[in-house]
């Protein structure tokens, strides 16, 4: 009769024969992705080549299953000899993940410290980099409206995926996120109530468009493309911890080209300056934020 403490055969290592066949699966997959990725590169212009290889992967083996083809070198003759399925592979491969007012605390911020200075300038240009399905566009436009800058301001939102773009140019989303929405943008130092800027039908929410008016959504890559506009405010939230660090160095002097003297950029709350190039061009404003200052002669537009 067996014990509960007999554990003989329970925990046994695989046999060598399996764990060589697991490595050389691995390094199999980790050629296909790089062949992948080289293809998509070479063939459209689109440069994920500096992307963190754990969820870049991860994002090409879902490709593959949605796509139904048997091995990532098939998705990739697919993909090389179907161009019309290439804004199905880029929506694939970007992460637009947001919620309306995520974080709080960061537009909490955003409201406090800097609105206050862009108040000073007649006119306001604001890039958000990444902007996925526009959640964060739309709660933007919301604070801005009701500081009383929106009119005088121009955001211009721009996103890798026209997928994406599409679905924020539209402004619907599901009705059951506005009441954590709702919680949130009070959090988030709004002064009136959250569903005064939708309309329900169906189960779904349409935005408000004047929210959208003075919004505009442009596909750029940030890997490949060059500095979008004159900004005196930049958020990029949840991109740059997808990005290598050479890349994260490249993206970040971008930013700093386009912000004016004294500009403003705003990063995940995951992300920071500590350790990239870019530090000595910012001043932290807020740590919880990752709220930054660029410096004085730090390259400014």
């Amino acid at each position: 009769m067996t014990g509960p403490l007999d554990t003989d055969d329970q925990d046994d290592p695989p046999p060598p024969a399996a764990m060589a066949s697991a490595r050389d699966a691995l390094a199999l997959e980790t050629i296909e992705v790089d062949l992948f990725v080289e293809a998509l590169f070479r063939r459209y212009g689109y440069d994920f080549r500096d992307y963190g290889k754990a969820s870049l992967t991860r994002r090409v083996r879902n490709l593959a299953t949605g796509f139904g083809a048997a091995t990532i070198s098939d998705l990739t003759a697919r993909m090389l000899h179907a161009p019309e399925r290439l804004p199905d592979i880029i929506s694939g491969l970007s992460v637009p993940v947001s919620e309306f007012f995520r974080d709080p605390h960061v537009f909490l911020a955003l409201k406090e410290r800097v609105f206050p200075l862009l108040a000073s300038y007649p006119e306001i240009n604001i890039w958000q980099a990444g902007c996925a399905h526009g959640e964060e566009i739309y709660s933007l436009a919301i604070l801005l409206t009701e500081a009383g800058l929106y009119e005088r301001t121009r955001i211009f939102a721009t996103d890798i995926s026209k997928a994406a773009l599409n679905r924020a140019a539209e402004g619907i989303y599901p009705l059951q996120e506005a009441r954590e929405a709702g919680r949130r943008y009070r959090a988030a130092g709004g002064s009136a109530s959250f569903s005064d800027y939708f309309h329900a039908r169906y189960e779904l929410m349409k935005l408000d468009q004047r929210l959208a008016a003075n919004v505009t959504f442009a596909e750029h890559n940030l890997v490949t493309d060059g500095v979008f506009c004159e900004a005196h405010l930049v958020l990029c939230r949840n991109v740059l911890i997808y990005f290598t660090t050479p890349l994260q160095d490249k993206v970040l002097q971008r930013f700093a080209q386009s912000l004016v003297r004294g500009g403003f950029l705003c990063i995940g709350t995951r992300e920071n300056l500590e350790f990239s190039q870019a530090r000595n061009r910012f001043q932290l404003i807020d740590g919880a934020a990752q709220l930054y200052r660029l410096l004085p002669g730090a390259g400014g537009a």
